[in-house]
């Protein structure tokens, strides 16, 4: 048997019955709290455990789902799996003042179970919930029909008017279970469902990006300190170095448990605790500034992927359906407005910036930037809710779509055409990546999308069909946006074949003088080489430190052609003696002539006064190795009859030949060097 993980958390209306049916269902009163024993209700989140056989039904229909069925589902209906479904419960405050708890323990679930109780029906607190839950992406839930004992009359009209509420929701499909904890009415039936609507549910993918938003802190003796949260993205170890954000303070992994079990890693979907003895337990309650502690909305997670910030660009987006009988529910969400930010287990004050746009009335969306009091540690992806400063009311929902976006100059047009490129498909990482070259033109590949819910190899796969259909260009350890590439292509090409017009006599355009044209753009070497590279590999050509067009033929301009003539002609009087270079070239125009048969290599420099054109070093050079390959060993004397030249020239010729490699001085003589 294996298990597969998933978080469930409750919601709905105060004194419905919430903590009640966990209790009822898994033998753990999640409400541990004096104070709520003492008042009656859920104050904060409180966490059970439960296993259900993991099983597939022939017959999909709920007792009391009034969809047609004779008898409901029969216990033969369903077909054993070799599987069990573990579930972290959160139970979560059902009162409208402790939303904010509420909030805390729903960021991170595979599935809701809203509880409705019979003889109270639909409610304030009941639709809130429900908001928060479609706000934070929940697409499954089983809808508990509570407290049946006190239903007066039929059932039907109840389930009808749930229904009802439902319907155009994310969950208007749930299936509703009627129950009743004091006689164990539809216990066993709630169970199918939560473990039928599971069956095809994908468990909580591992990125290699674990995060743990902690949502409860305490310190046991001999222990240290223990934070516990509800596990995502990736994979924590025993032993592991983490780091605590938004602090950046870090610890190790002393000890890990799973409801009660001690193990020495764990995955996501999972409820956790992790022993972190070199933390201390905040003394100033949770988003306390300055708090050197570690508190609840605090996240654990690795060190190799970024830190917090404080602007964030986001999609939000309003509910259709206003709260009915909240103050100022009708009312538009206004540019400028102060709220209260909930992501992950994390609640911090926030001024909204619209982008686009002044105001959203109900059911409406917009990208936006959110300037945040206090750093947060968001991934691209993360989902979050939106509440009024007061925290009356539910104000909207929202997706994370730039979590740096405080980093980076881009403002204006730009952004907004940034993110709504992004919020078009918020969970695809293609849109993601292709958003991301677009604006920053290329960057290293890993540091792409880092701080996003995609993992490694989805991104490479994604970048590897994007290169594909010719949206963007990699190499190496870059990326890069095929247009902006093209764009700076087009830059170079226009700067090389400048330089050939204004200077035919220069062999190319040197790749200093390159690299500023292509400014800041091109900053990385590596960028600036593979953009060489990608000329070089058709109608360009890399000479030396320099940069030119396969066709190009370096010409002398009409005002040094007469000059050029007469080098070319004294160096070709005399071919292994020729004048010296004050001789040969005395002045300015005639100095340039000499300079470009250099660059082009026309000529060579033997030494700082000699030049030879460069057929006649050639030879020489043959017939020096020749000389060497006949007497083995030579004297400059011999060699400089059997070449018939003068000292003047032979003494740096055989200079320049030993520092090419090509002889070796032994006390007067020379000699070939091997393999020469």
């Amino acid at each position: 048997m294996t298990a597969r993980h998933f978080i469930l958390a409750t919601a709905g209306h105060v004194d419905h019955g919430k903590s009640a049916l966990v209790k009822a269902l898994t033998g753990t009163d999640p409400d541990r709290l004096p104070e709520e024993k003492a008042r009656g209700i859920t104050i904060d989140l409180g966490f059970a455990h439960l296993e259900l056989q993991a099983a597939a039904m022939s017959n999909q229909r709920s007792a009391v789902s009034h969809q047609p069925s004779a008898d409901g589902p029969h216990p033969s209906s369903f077909i054993p799996h070799p599987s069990f479904l573990s579930l972290g419960i959160v139970d979560v405050p059902g009162h409208e003042d402790f939303v904010k708890n509420m909030v805390a323990g729903v960021g991170s679930i595979d599935l809701a179970l809203l509880v409705v109780a019979a003889d109270d029906g639909w409610m304030p607190q009941t639709e809130e919930h429900l908001q928060i839950l479609i706000h934070l992406g929940v697409t499954r839930a089983v809808v508990a029909l509570t407290k049946m004992d006190l239903a007066q009359g039929d059932e039907a009209p109840i389930v009808d008017a749930i229904r009802e509420k439902l319907r155009g929701t994310t969950i208007a499909d749930a299936p509703i279970i009627g129950t009743s904890v004091l006689n164990g009415r539809g216990l066993d039936e709630l169970k199918a469902a939560l473990a039928r609507v599971l069956e095809g549910a994908p468990s909580q993918p591992d990125i290699g990006k674990p995060r743990l938003p902690v949502d409860r802190v305490f310190t046991l003796r001999g222990v240290g300190t223990v934070v516990t949260g509800t596990l995502t993205g990736g994979i924590l170890r025993r032993g592991q170095a983490v780091v605590v954000q938004p602090s950046g303070k870090t610890a190790h992994v002393r000890g890990i448990q799973s409801h009660n079990r001690d193990v020495e890693f764990i995955g996501p979907g999972t409820r956790t605790a992790l022993s972190l003895p070199d933390l201390a337990v905040s003394v100033k309650g949770h988003s306390a500034v300055g708090d050197e502690g570690i508190h609840r909305g605090d996240v654990i997670t690795g060190a190799d992927f970024g830190g917090p910030n404080t602007t964030l660009g986001v999609l939000l987006k309003t509910s259709p359906r206003p709260l009915e009988g909240r103050a100022g529910a009708a009312r538009p969400l206004k540019d400028g407005t102060l709220v209260h930010i909930h992501h992950g287990s994390g609640r911090v004050s926030a001024r909204i910036h619209l982008l686009g746009q002044k105001e959203l009335n109900a059911g409406q969306d917009s990208v936006a930037l959110l300037h945040l009091d206090t750093p947060i540690f968001a991934f691209a992806g993360d989902r979050f809710i939106v509440r009024d400063w007061p925290e009356q009311r539910t104000l909207a929902g929202g997706v994370v779509l730039d979590p740096d976006a405080d980093q980076k100059h881009v403002r204006g047009e730009m952004l907004h055409k940034f993110l709504k490129r992004r919020a078009e498909t918020p969970d695809q990482a293609s849109a993601f990546i292709i958003s991301q070259l677009a604006r920053d033109g290329t960057l290293q590949r890993s540091a792409l999308l880092v701080k996003s819910r995609f993992s490694a190899v989805e991104i490479s796969d994604v970048l590897a069909q994007l290169s594909k259909e010719g949206k963007a260009v990699c190499f190496g350890a870059w990326a890069a946006d095929a247009s902006w590439w093209q764009k700076q292509r087009r830059i170079a090409v226009e700067a090389i074949e400048e330089e050939h017009r204004v200077h035919p006599e220069r062999t190319g355009l040197s790749l200093n003088a390159l690299r500023q044209k292509l400014g800041s753009d091109a900053h990385s070497t590596d960028v600036f080489d593979a953009m060489v590279d990608d000329l070089c590999n058709k109608d360009f050509i890399r000479v030396g430190a320099a940069i030119r067009r396969v066709t190009h033929r370096p010409a002398l301009p009409p005002h040094l052609q007469a000059a050029g003539a007469r080098v070319r002609s004294a160096l070709a009087a005399k071919p292994f003696d020729p004048p010296s270079r004050k001789e040969l070239a005395p002045d300015a125009v005639t100095q340039q002539a000499l300079r470009f048969l250099l660059d082009t290599g026309e000529a060579a420099e033997i030494g700082g006064e000699a030049v030879l054109l460069a057929e006649n070093f050639a030879r020489a050079t043959a017939i020096i190795k020749k000389f060497l390959v006949d007497h083995r060993a030579a004297t400059v004397s011999e060699l400089r009859q059997a070449v018939g030249t003068s000292r003047r020239i032979l003494v740096p010729l055989l200079e320049r030949l030993d520092r090419e490699g090509v002889t070796l001085r032994q006390g007067d003589r020379r000699v070939l060097r091997p393999g020469r």
